[in-house]
């Protein structure tokens, strides 16, 4: 092989700069365990200690002990894919309960298990509209709101095909139907909206934008997550096709990047779903059993056949997930996602009784979090309130963006009196 590539040696086929080339040392002195553990902690202590207001996509709730302690037992921890299902079946049966999970949320028929996250997700869920759609088409079109990583994301996944990603208004942080409507023609392959938005605001049109995709034969994704699904309408009931988002809202505190990607779809596309599915049949004794029945990745089947190029999932995370689903059941699904409306009104109300200060922004029902506007240069006001303890986020010049997961109500009363501070 060196020779067909004309190299010497097989060092000949790396070009690494002298100055960046590992010389056999680290440089990393040598330390006793508890040296090492005063060293980190110095350096986490480091950290500043915020309250966190912040949101747009990534949301922390209280995860229930109860699945640390379960999630951290050996056979999960150290598990890998489950390939062997007559020694698999505790972590299959987990993973089945998953994606059963997200079927009755969203009503539609297929679930994987899992995505790496909800952009990765998207992403994919363009790909499988390229495949499956009946007519020629290269446009997939995205809320002028998207996130900017989700949309760098999605653009990545396309570049190796026709698509193109294009953007459609957005008027009061919900879909510009006139403009959607505008932007349809016949080349368009999928259409993709939020709900809730990165805004917090409810997404009020789902079943038209259903109606205007049906009508140019295209794919409607939807970007969601389980807490917000437990109360809103089922997307396969206002004609959904895909939907994608993070279900790592259950089961991980606010991960800053890590995720769990969910995806679910329509019966209909069973044989182009990306990653795995979980399946249950039943063994020679007549008993309940767990397998893997769909593998639709590249190491699995022959290249041309494959899906997506997948490698791995989010196993063990959903597997959280799922314990978080089950420790809240039903009826406390609901109630927490009826307290990221309740809480988020709220404080919008205090807010907006703050001088200085109009919340919400949007004349809309929200979900977790809003925007509000600030008279005050946005940048100053976020920079106060961080020598303050508290962080939100600039979305704009004047507008500050405020989320209440996982923030308890003593924290909420802080931040208003320190907000009444910071806008004098």
């Amino acid at each position: 092989m060196l020779e067909a590539v004309d190299a010497e040696t097989a060092d000949d086929l790396f070009d690494i700069p002298p100055e960046v080339q590992f010389d056999d040392e680290f440089g990393i002195d040598s330390r006793t365990e508890r040296e090492t553990r005063r060293l980190v902690r110095s350096i986490l202590d480091r950290n500043d200690e915020l309250i966190e207001l912040l949101g747009r996509g990534h949301y922390g709730y209280y995860v229930p002990s109860l699945v640390d302690h379960l999630a951290d037992r050996s056979e999960f921890l150290t598990s890998y894919t489950q390939y062997q299902p007559e020694v698999s079946q505790g972590f299959l049966q987990v993973l089945f309960e998953y994606q059963s999970l997200l079927v009755e949320l969203t009503g539609l028929e297929i679930a994987n298990c899992s995505m790496y996250d909800a952009a990765t997700a998207l992403g994919e869920a363009a790909t499988l509209a390229d495949r499956v759609r009946s007519v020629n088409g290269h446009r997939v079109l995205v809320p002028d709101l998207l996130l900017e990583g989700r949309r760098s994301t999605l653009e990545n996944y396309v570049a190796g095909t026709d698509l193109e990603v294009e953007s459609y208004p957005t008027a009061d942080a919900n879909v510009d139907l006139e403009a959607l409507e505008d932007a349809v023609d016949d080349d368009v392959v999928m259409i993709y909206a939020e709900n809730p938005t990165v805004r917090g605001t409810i997404e009020e049109h789902l079943e038209t934008i259903g109606e205007i995709t049906t009508d140019a034969k295209a794919l409607f994704a939807l970007g969601t997550d389980p807490i917000a699904l437990s109360l809103l309408q089922r997307p396969a009931d206002v004609g959904v096709d895909v939907v994608v988002g993070d279900a790592s809202v259950l089961g991980l505190p606010t991960s800053y990047g890590m995720g769990l990607g969910l995806f679910a779809t329509r019966e209909e596309y069973l044989r182009q779903v990306p990653g795995r599915l979980v399946g249950v049949s039943e063994d020679d004794t007549d008993r309940r059993a767990y397998t893997l029945t769909l593998q639709t990745r590249e190491q699995h089947i022959r290249r041309e056949r494959a899906t997506s190029n997948i490698c791995t999932n989010q196993a063990w995370v959903a597997l959280r997930s799922a314990i978080h689903a089950a420790a809240l059941g039903p009826n406390g699904m609901i109630d927490l996602a009826k307290r990221g409306v309740t809480r988020a009104e709220s404080l919008a109300d205090r807010v907006d009784d703050v001088a200085g200060v109009r919340a919400p922004v949007h004349d809309r029902r929200h979900f977790r979090e809003f925007v509000a506007r600030v008279d005050q240069p946005a940048s100053a006001v976020a920079a106060d309130l961080e020598e303050r303890g508290f962080a939100v986020h600039v979305v704009d010049d004047h507008e500050i963006q405020l989320c209440v997961a996982g923030v308890p109500d003593d924290e909420l009363d802080g931040f208003v009196a320190a907000l009444e501070e910071v806008v004098r």
